[in-house]
Formats: structure tokens, sequence, C-alpha cells
């Protein structure tokens, strides 16, 4: 089925609630590449009285079955069954981080901010898709296919927590739970070329040096948004993170990267346990 009509589309927050709403997969990367396409030609507008909710929750296929972390398969480089959990796992996450993207663009398309933010959200949006499906692809090369495997919620629930506040949102997607994938990507590239699975390896390398562009555009955005209201961001990350992110900031961290990305280790070393540990 062909994704809906981009003609039906008069505003960004309308086509990004579409995408973000659809539960067949496949539409909803096409749905996001035909919104990214749209907005970057300017045939859109920002938003408007008549657009349709923010849904609380994106449209998800019936499978996989979300469980508790603890009880998601076990992932391995080393055996076929532990890099189709691998893979699985990495698909789950870059799904819900296009619905990350589109629910950054829909929740907040009302905001004081240029019109640049958006580009650079349409942009991640499109790259998360692209992402899902290279490793969706990569499953099936295994014999799998995504939902053949139980998954965890804790992806999304960060953006339930920041719903509220545009800055939030910023310091803990793009700045903690993003930049995470900085940290352990390099090695798991290493750990895939070493078992010979270097066409997985090439995927990750692929998302790897996408996601130093996704960080940044956090950063950037989130600096501008202390910057406007003369606040030290470092500081107002590190109020933000321990109020409102539950997990663990912990290293190793690539700092070369996160630096590059413009996440400096005055943002996030203090709020480790292990302060002066570092990747390498």
């Amino acid at each position: 089925m062909a994704p809906a009509d981009p003609k039906l589309f008069v505003t960004l927050r309308q086509a990004a609630v579409s995408a973000l709403a659809e539960a067949d997969l496949d539409q909803k990367v096409a749905k996001t590449q035909a919104a990214t396409e749209l907005w970057f030609a300017r045939r859109l507008g920002l938003h408007a009285p008549t657009d349709p909710k923010v849904p609380s929750r994106p449209g998800r296929p019936d499978k996989p079955d979300l469980v508790p972390p603890k009880t998601v398969k076990r992932r391995s480089v080393h055996t076929d069954a532990g890099r189709i959990a691998l893979i699985h796992a990495l698909c789950h996450i870059e799904l819900n981080a296009v619905d990350l993207a589109l629910d950054i663009v829909a929740r907040f398309a009302d905001q004081r901010v240029p019109r640049s933010f958006f580009d650079g959200w349409m942009t991640v949006a499109f790259e998360e898709a692209k992402h899902f499906s290279l490793l969706s692809e990569r499953l099936k090369s295994f014999g799998s296919f995504y939902g053949a495997l139980p998954a965890h919620d804790g992806l999304w629930q960060a953006a339930g927590a920041t719903s509220h506040d545009l800055s939030a949102r910023l310091a803990v997607v793009p700045l903690i739970l993003e930049a995470r994938g900085l940290d352990v990507t390099p090695s798991l590239i290493e750990k895939l070329n070493e078992v010979g699975d270097e066409e997985t390896a090439a995927i990750l390398k692929i998302i790897y040096e996408d996601e130093k562009g996704h960080v940044a555009v956090g950063a950037k955005w989130f600096r501008f948004l202390c910057a406007r209201e003369r606040i030290n961001p470092a500081a107002r990350f590190q109020a933000l993170v321990r109020s409102l992110f539950h997990g663990e900031v912990k290293p190793p961290f690539n700092d070369l990267a996160r630096a590059e990305a413009g996440l400096t280790p005055s943002f996030y070393r203090t709020l480790s346990p292990l302060s002066n540990s570092s990747f390498g």
C-alpha cells in the first residue's frame, strides 16, 4: 500500500503526526521520507489550528511484544542467534529514534525557534528511518524479521517524561540516549569485524557517522535555548538529567566523538559515578 497522498498534507505537524501514528512500519518509513521531502521543498507550512493531536504513543504493529528490559534475549556477536538478537535490539532502537524525531517536530511545532530547527530534526527522522530499514533488511538476511523477538519500551518512556519541555527533551533524548550510541558503537563494529560479519559492521558504521550529526543537532539547539534564557548549558543539562532521567550515565565515554558533536565533558562527567573514566 502506498503512503498517504502528500497532497493531503498542509503542515509539517500534520505530516509528522501521520507518520508517527502509522502502525505499518513500511508505511511509517515512507511517510517519514515523504514528509522530509515536502518540508525541504518548502511545500508545507509549520502548523495550523486544524492539525491532528499528537499521539501519546507511536503507531506500532502487534509484534514485538514489549517486556521488561531484563527479560530481553541475550545479545552476542559470536553466534547467528546472538547476532539476530543484537540486530533486532538495534532495529528497535532505530524505530524508536524515528518516532522520537517525529514527535519532537510535531509536539514542539509551535515553539519559538527558527525553522532551521525543524530542518535538523526532519533530517534526523529521515536518517533514522534509513537506519531502521537497513537493519530490518539485515535481519531478513538471517532468516528473521523485526518483531520476531520481544523488545522493551524504555526508550519511549523518555518521550513521556519530557513531553512538557523542549529543553528537557533535547537533554534526555539526543544528549543522553543518542550520545550513548557514540560510546558503544565503535567497539561493537570492531567485534563484528573480528567475527567476520562485515555486512552488519558496515551498517553500524553508517549509523555511527549519522548519529554524530544527530547529537550535534541536539547540542546546537539545547545551547540555543540556554543562551536565549542566559542559562549555563552544562548546569541546565545536569539539572534536567538528574530530575528526569532515571537510568545510568556511565562510562566509558567516547569523549572525542561527543566533543565533535558539541557535547563536551563539562556536561556529563559529573553525572557519572566514575567521573575519571574515559573511552579507550
